[in-house]
């Protein structure tokens, strides 16, 4: 365990190395993706408002100068920012009645009453109290889920593909607490046409194809802990609002999310569901000490621990993704490619050098040289047909906690993209 020196002098050498990052010309997105991934994170809300929008590509100088639009009398006036959000302001102001002001109208107001998904939209906004900081005033909550109704339904109405699903206001949620409405808009829009698009088709076969992955990297890992999941028959749909929120649902720490958007922003949009599966393996002793029973181990699932090692399980799930690849699990989650591996691939492409796969490459690694220099010989890692468990588990779940920061201390370069993939509690 760290001494606080210790952690004190880590943390603002890390936010020198995210400030130069972000200053140099381009940004160097594969050190931001490093430290997104690496213990503790992007540290502060204030560093992610810079470090979110170039792990998705939305370029923050383009997004301040976009000029506002406003409409008077059926005729359209672009503004500059500034002018737009005086105008704003004073339009919901009681006390500037039938001012000039009142004449105008904003392009981007949502038409709620005309649109067909505003009353679950509604609904689900209204049901998510637990999501706001506890002790925020009821008119500041309330004007934040105006805010979150807005975002929603916007994102719909510019992309009439997408559909929306219950759970999807708990991801935007968070970018509203973290970024503000007008920078959450933008990489909600473009989360939603990349990571999150399989969620947003009109069925769930895409996501049944998601999650069809969990039981796969859990047979490598632990096939005891498979074989008993399969006799009990509980199937994945446990693991369903973890994947579809990014666990915005079901854990009760903001801090605890925001890291793992950290996290998942910084890696391949499959990156969630080995999250999944990594909980469900630290989980070893519980499950096989469950009554094999589908109703009983799906309510022992369902049910995260909220003390969780986060920072652990972040590392094993890089782990994981780099030794079972998606690539190498296409066969048995399904035949059919997934949609949003396929959009980032596109994404990926028209973000140069954005790697992630290769930061979980590079750590672990580095990782394993850090062992045989200590003298500690390494867990090889690799499927043994011939016996009862074809995967030997990594030295204790605590393998980045021992190995320290020099563990996570890598470096990001272009490494060729390697997978190409195919309800509510």
């Amino acid at each position: 365990m760290l001494s606080v020196p210790d952690w004190d002098t880590r943390r603002k050498r890390k936010i020198a190395d995210i400030t130069q990052a972000l200053s140099v010309s381009p940004v160097d997105v594969a050190a931001l993706r490093r430290m997104a991934i690496s213990e503790g994170g992007l540290l502060t809300d204030e560093i992610r408002c810079q470090v979110w929008p170039k792990l998705l590509n939305v370029p923050l100088d383009v997004l301040n100068q976009e000029p506002g639009i406003i409409i008077v009398d059926d005729m359209q006036l672009r503004v500059s920012p500034l002018f737009h959000l005086l105008i704003q302001r004073l339009a919901v102001n009681a006390s500037y009645s039938n001012c000039w002001w009142q004449h105008f109208h904003f392009s981007d107001t949502v038409d709620r009453e005309n649109n067909k998904d505003y009353n679950q939209v509604l609904l689900d906004v209204q049901r998510s109290l637990r999501r706001f900081p506890p002790g925020m005033p009821d008119e500041q909550r309330e004007g934040l889920q105006e805010e979150l109704i807005d975002i929603i339904l916007r994102v719909l109405q510019r992309n009439p593909q997408l559909h929306y699903y219950q759970g999807y206001h708990d991801i935007v949620v968070t970018f509203l607490l973290v970024v503000g409405e007008r920078l959450a808009t933008a990489l909600v829009e473009k989360l939603s046409t990349h990571h999150l698009r399989d969620f947003m088709d009109p069925t769930m076969d895409n996501t049944k194809h998601i999650l069809n992955y969990l039981m796969p990297i859990i047979e490598r890992v632990n096939p005891e802990v498979h074989d008993f999941m399969q006799q009990a028959e509980v199937g994945t749909v446990f693991a369903l609002s973890w994947l579809i929120t990014w666990f915005g649902h079901v854990l009760s720490d903001f801090r605890h999310v925001v890291r793992l958007y950290d996290f998942f922003l910084a890696c391949h949009p499959l990156m969630p569901i080995y999250f999944a599966a990594v909980i469900v393996l630290y989980r070893e002793e519980e499950v096989l000490e469950c009554e094999c029973d589908m109703a009983m181990v799906h309510h022992l699932l369902s049910q995260i621990p909220q003390d969780l090692p986060y920072e652990t399980l972040i590392s094993r799930a890089g782990d994981l993704f780099v030794q079972f690849p998606p690539s190498e699990l296409a066969r048995e989650a399904a035949s059919h490619e997934s949609m949003a591996s396929s959009t980032f691939k596109d994404f990926e492409l028209a973000s140069a050098q954005q790697r992630p796969d290769s930061v979980l490459r590079r750590r672990r690694r580095q990782k394993q040289a850090a062992l045989e220099s200590s003298g500690v010989s390494s867990v090889v890692a690799v499927a043994q047909p011939s016996a009862a468990r074809r995967f030997v588990r990594l030295a204790v779940m605590g393998l980045t906690v021992a190995l320290g920061a020099a563990a996570l201390a890598v470096v990001n370069t272009a490494l060729e993209w390697a997978p190409k993939l195919d309800l509510f509690p």
